[in-house]
């Protein structure tokens, strides 16, 4: 495990990558229906699907390159809480059956990314120099 542990601060900034990565489809779902459609076609900025497709992209694109890695990570972990305590646990307890699993790891990830920091790749640690 020590192996592993040498290499702890690049593994996190691939989970950053990768869960960034990923949470931005979301987004892009959306907003342009690419990679899918998710929704009607036509998109309101101004509700709260409209707030959480921005986020998605902006927020996602920003936990991507490390860019205000720990704020924004914490900013969604907290819209992913929420969208699971609105759109999910209302349909039941268990996540497979709420189809809330997707929100609740986001938001734990991302709470962990907004604890730890974005890892040796970002765009933070190249500011710090």
């Amino acid at each position: 495990m020590t192996f592993l542990k040498k290499w702890a601060p690049e593994i996190l900034s691939l989970l950053r990558i990768v869960s960034a990565f990923m949470f931005i489809q979301h987004g892009t779902a959306k907003m342009f229906g690419f990679p899918t459609s998710m929704g009607s076609g036509e998109l309101d900025y101004f509700s709260l699907i409209g707030l959480a497709a921005i986020l998605e992209v902006a927020g996602g694109f920003l936990l991507l390159i490390g860019l205000f890695t720990r704020p924004v990570a914490f900013i969604l972990s907290g819209e992913m809480a929420f969208a699971y305590f609105m759109a999910h646990a209302p349909s039941g307890f268990w996540t497979l059956m709420n189809h809330g699993e997707s929100a609740v790891f986001f938001c734990f990830v991302f709470l962990y990314i907004a604890a730890q920091g974005g890892g040796s790749w970002s765009v933070d640690k190249l500011r710090k120099r």
